[in-house]
């Protein structure tokens, strides 16, 4: 069955580098690493085979053994050597009941020098025997299946063979081949069906293509059994490769390794205390004559412990996973989320996450399914999973090195670099300084303070000493900003931003809204046409506006549009607001500017027309009101380019950034401000200086994670989506595919930009805006039976990826959205 799958599915690659494939966990299934080469995997293996196919209690009728990978073949086989010595070990077992075991070894894909070795063709080859075992007539029926997948004649690293031998095996063939695997079925009489999948060499040890195959099968986090070294030297080369397999998100079920009189076993056993189970097996006999029949017999004690173990392991983590939804109804308290209308059975249990994918726990199928996270977790994801890797190194190497420090009056590299790396990219060509924070709403908060500061003195409503020379008392600065905006919960952050949904009394009593808050002209895709939509409180003559319909998005990004009609329409229309503030109230000034740059996120996935924010941005600096862009959710890449002030073609006094900052990994914000900005908070004292801060202020773990994560968007030998000659990103959304998506009857607008793509439902009354639940049994079909987990802002659903997404997952998943959009009309 499993070569008939494979060789129907070989060819087809996996949707990415970072694609998981299901894992039935009503399976248990375990991959069986090396501390080093050489340290018997296949032992274990062969003797794991055997106890669980000997075992009364529980019972297990089929064992299915992989070798993904396998060199020296075929004088070295280690699915043969397993397809061979276990049935051996169950002949001479003590079982309890008369069995017939049914035991196959196929080899798939061997190398053509393997081949011209052979006496026959080798591709497909397969051995069967039928044992039996224990006493009187067969009562019952167990399968042994045995495979090796890609096999090379010369026995060294896979990396080298496939270069030698002519036969290069691409990561996604074998992790095809593997997920394959995974869901084929061996069935015996009754009873419990187990997997093995054996690694080639250590656990850093490089695969066909050279990637680590710690790496190569990360996607599947199947549990591992580490075979360790009992050898000289084997306590160092065991724990880096247990603390290599921690680093990567797997979860080892036990150490293993051979007792060879140096007291390896006891050390480990002491260290790893508490963490994962140590078991001794006895010194194998060097006499290569020595068929190993009573090695295996005085090892038998040792690996029916390691099957206990495993059992063990399994039924915890299934019965952990079985109780998380409950649980989490009763004891978490999620933030955006009425805990009313979230079912239990819809609650999302994440095992882990690889790439762009959770890998999700269902329950009824108890299957391990990957989900694309077509909300980036919440509009901070970038990492394929390549750097997820190297994110996790890095901030563990932070992690030891630095611990937390704290930062006042201090410097440490993590800080010094990023902030370097931050001024030479978001940065450039405006910023001369960094002020850390510890999350978007904490960054506004400072920057508000930095315009208000830099206002007061630009104004001379304040000396620049504590000993101001009028009354503050009378003094109120708000902000100009946006209807539509969203700029974080924090109270001051809040007082920011116009009234919504987030700052009604249920939410924030204290809420005035401390602002003259604009109405927005918006774009968007409707029936293939790029719309503009101007407000009703923008007076206008629509035959001397101009165009409000463009045929490309580059055409309303366009600076030739700052001398149209248009912009004299949005510099008269911000004058004439601005006017009438000032006539309002003489003891109240608009002190900041502060807009999301492009795209309001919260607000409902809204492109505002950049025009009008280059006209907004211009009319601050002729009445010096500091500027502040919240690129929070917008800044590196989300946009298609590192800062979405390239977008606008204009550039802000002082701007925030966080999200993808850190590649998500951990928190982490950063305000970036000119060095007229920083000037304002200079004196000879203290009370002078921007008293703001938190405890974990440039936390060298998360500079570090930043640091990796900005190095690594701006690097097109990582980011293979990077346009280095334009440094924008590709074209990530299908522009076929959403101009089709902007045709349906059901949808009233499409904003597709660099990482995003909205789709606002067609819905009036209270079907509309953000209390709406009209999309929740689309949202739903979407987790459940297409694999993406999306999460509404209302009646607008929204696909985003990070910055490394390969542009086919991308379109796969529009394509999903698509059918189901095209059904709902």
């Amino acid at each position: 069955m499993f070569g008939r799958l494979f060789l129907h599915h070989a060819r087809r690659r996996l949707h990415s580098s970072g694609t998981a494939s299901s894992v039935p966990l009503s399976t248990p299934t375990f991959a069986i690493f090396g501390a080093n080469t050489g340290v018997g995997k296949t032992l274990v293996s062969a003797g794991l085979a055997a106890a669980l196919l000997c075992s009364p209690s529980p019972s297990v009728s089929s064992v299915s053994y992989l070798k993904p990978l396998q060199t020296g073949y075929p004088v070295d086989s280690d699915a043969r050597f397993v397809f061979s010595r276990a049935p051996a070990l169950l002949r001479a077992s003590a079982s309890p009941r008369a069995t017939r075991l049914v035991a196959s070894c196929r080899t798939l894909f061997p190398s053509p020098a393997v081949e011209t070795k052979a006496a026959e063709p080798l591709h497909e080859s397969q051995e069967k025997v039928v044992v039996t075992y224990g006493a009187g007539a067969a009562e019952q029926t167990k399968v042994l299946a045995c495979c090796t997948a890609y096999a090379w004649r010369e026995p060294v690293s896979p990396h080298l063979a496939a270069e030698r031998e002519g036969m290069a095996v691409g990561d996604d063939q074998v992790k095809e081949c593997v997920a394959q695997w995974l869901l084929e079925e061996n069935v015996g009489e009754g009873g419990a069906v187990w997997k093995v999948l054996e690694t080639a060499g250590g656990v850093a040890s490089p695969g066909a293509s050279g990637t680590l195959q710690c790496d190569l099968y990360r996607p599947f986090r199947l549990p591992a059994i580490l075979v360790g070294d009992g050898r000289l030297g084997g306590i160092s080369s065991t724990l880096s490769a247990y603390e290599t397999l921690l680093l990567r998100g797997y979860d080892v079920s036990a150490v293993i390794l051979e007792d060879r009189e140096l007291s390896n076993d006891k050390f480990l056993l002491s260290y790893l205390r508490n963490r994962v189970h140590v078991l001794t097996l006895p010194q194998v006999p060097e006499d290569p004559s020595d068929d190993l029949t009573d090695w295996f017999s005085e090892s038998s004690s040792a690996f029916n412990s390691l099957k206990d173990a495993l059992q063990s392991f399994h039924s915890r983590r299934i019965e952990r996973l079985n109780s998380m939804q409950r649980k989490s109804k009763d004891l978490l308290w999620w933030p955006f989320t009425q805990h009313n209308l979230v079912p239990q059975d819809s609650v999302t249990v994440i095992d882990s996450r690889c790439g762009e994918n959770f890998s999700v726990y269902k329950i009824k199928d108890k299957m391990l399914v990957p989900q694309f996270d077509a909300c980036a977790s919440w509009w901070t994801q970038g990492p394929d999973s390549n750097l997820q890797i190297e994110l996790a190194r890095d901030m563990g190497y932070a992690a030891a090195r630095y611990g937390h420090v704290m930062f006042p009056e201090n410097v440490h590299e993590p800080a010094l670099r990023s902030a370097e790396v931050l001024l030479g990219g978001v940065g450039k060509g405006w910023a001369s300084r960094v002020y850390y924070s510890d999350n978007g709403s904490t960054a506004i908060e400072i920057a508000l303070k930095m315009a208000f500061r830099k206002f007061c003195l630009d104004h001379g409503i304040m000396s620049g000493s504590e000993n101001s020379t009028r009354n503050e008392r009378n003094i109120q600065l708000k902000v100009l900003a946006l209807n539509g905006s969203y700029h974080g919960d924090t109270l001051g952050a809040m007082e920011a931003q116009a009234p919504s949904a987030y700052t009604s009394f249920l939410q924030q009593p204290w809420y005035s809204g401390r602002g003259l808050f604009l109405d927005p002209p918006t774009v968007y895709t409707k029936s293939e046409v790029y719309n503009i939509s101007l407000p009703q409180s923008m007076q206008h003559d629509p035959q001397t506006y101009g165009d409000t319909c463009f045929s490309s998005q580059a055409e309303v990004f366009c600076k030739t549009r700052d001398k149209t009609f248009a912009a004299d329409l949005y510099s008269s229309y911000i004058k004439q607001k601005l006017s009438e503030f000032s006539l309002s109230s003489s003891s109240e000034h608009l002190a900041a500017l502060i807009i999301e740059p492009v795209i309001q996120g919260a607000g409902g996935m809204l492109m505002i027309d950049p025009l009008f924010q280059r006209v907004l941005v211009s009319e601050c600096r002729s009445r010096k009101i500091p500027v502040i862009f919240d690129e929070v959710f917008t800044g590196f890449w989300r946009l298609g380019v590192e800062s979405a002030s390239e977008l606008l073609g204009c550039l802000p006094d002082i701007a925030c950034y966080a999200k993808l900052m850190t590649g998500g990994i951990v928190p982490l914000a950063a305000t970036l401000a000119t060095e007229e900005v920083f000037e304002s908070f200079e004196g000879d004292s203290k009370l002078t200086a921007l008293l703001h801060g938190h405890s974990y202020t440039a936390h060298a773990m998360g500079c570090t994670a930043a640091l990796k994560a900005m190095q690594w968007y701006r690097d097109p030998s990582t980011n293979l989506n990077l346009d280095a000659d334009h440094m924008k990103l590709k074209e990530l959304w299908d522009g076929t595919l959403v101009k089709q998506l902007s045709s349906l009857p059901n949808v009233k607008r499409v904003v597709s930009l660099g990482t995003i793509c909205a789709i606002e439902l067609k819905a009036e009354g209270s079907d509309a805006g953000y209390a709406s639940l009209y999309a929740s049994s689309l949202v739903q079909q979407l987790r459940k039976e297409d694999d993406i987990y999306i999460r509404p802002l209302g009646n607008v659903i929204y696909l985003m990826c990070g910055p490394c997404t390969p542009e086919d997952s991308c379109t796969r998943q529009l394509l999903k959205v698509h059918r189901r959009l095209c059904e709902l009309n």
